[in-house]
């Protein structure tokens, strides 16, 4: 299998190197993207979609299909990786370490003994732990939601100035991977857990796709984001506006959801412990 797998990669690589041939030469000022599309898009963007941003306004509205498949190759790649990671049963090891909260000082139950007495100042950990620096989790969980405030910001704001949902939803993915690098694993999926992640993945596609199924609904084509003024209430070019701004939201979600299920599988082998 390793040699027909080593083969169909090598083919298809040589079929892609083949098709850049009959590609338009690096910066041709003759090319179709140059002649046609690129001054329609600089000229008639603000006019057509009421968006400054020309970049948003190109993903998320002239090529909206695109990005959409973009959205969902991310889905996929947060399922692939939990399927081929995530441990639903692991052996317990012979030794259970507990930690005392208050003193830190670590006591090992051999498997079947007893759980130690008053429990509750005792917490669980794994061989491999070591102790968190006081500084690192404080200064931490005090930076933790301005991230998270620019994040929406930035998704937010992304039709209006540079940004958009990829941005924001990594910058929000990255604010509970930080409470995972700092604290541990277990405090981030307390946090967020992995319930909500595989459910908010696939969420934030269906909100991309189910705006287009709405544009269908509503009498234009899919992804034509104008259908949606009688529903908003506002004029056509507004409403292409407000669509592209829901599609980033919907980005927004699926991008975080599914780098906070990739890093959990991956800083864990699939086993939700302790993590890196």
């Amino acid at each position: 299998m390793k040699i027909i797998g080593l083969i169909i990669a090598v083919l298809t690589g040589a079929l892609l190197i083949y098709g850049t041939v009959d590609f338009p030469g690096w910066a041709d000022p003759a090319s179709p993207a140059s002649t046609h599309l690129s001054p329609h898009f600089i000229e008639k963007t603000m006019e057509e979609t009421s968006v400054p941003n020309i970049v948003t306004a190109v993903l998320a509205d002239y090529r909206s299909y695109d990005t959409m498949f973009e959205t969902t190759v991310i889905f996929s790649g947060g399922v692939v990786c939990f399927i081929l990671l995530r441990i639903f049963r692991r052996k317990e090891p012979e030794d259970r370490l507990y930690r005392h909260v208050l003193t830190g000082a670590t006591i090992r139950v051999k498997e079947g003994g007893k759980i130690p007495p008053d429990s509750d100042d005792f917490e669980r950990i794994d061989t491999l732990w070591t102790p968190h620096d006081l500084i690192i989790k404080t200064v931490c969980r005090l930076l933790i939601p301005f991230i998270q405030l620019f994040g929406l910001y930035v998704i937010a704001h992304g039709h209006h100035s540079p940004g958009g949902g990829f941005q924001g939803g990594v910058i929000l993915g990255a604010s509970i991977m930080l409470l995972a690098i700092s604290q541990d694993l277990r405090t981030a999926v307390q946090r967020m857990r992995e319930k909500v992640d595989a459910l908010l993945s696939p969420t934030g596609v269906f909100i991309y796709a189910g705006t287009g199924a709405l544009c269908l609904l509503l009498g234009l084509n899919f992804m034509d984001y104008s259908a949606l003024a009688s529903v908003l209430y506002v004029d056509p070019v507004t409403a292409r506006s407000h669509g592209i701004l829901i599609v980033e939201i919907g980005v927004g979600v699926a991008v975080m959801a599914t780098i906070i299920w990739i890093y959990n599988n991956l800083s864990s082998a699939g086993k939700y412990d302790e993590g890196l």
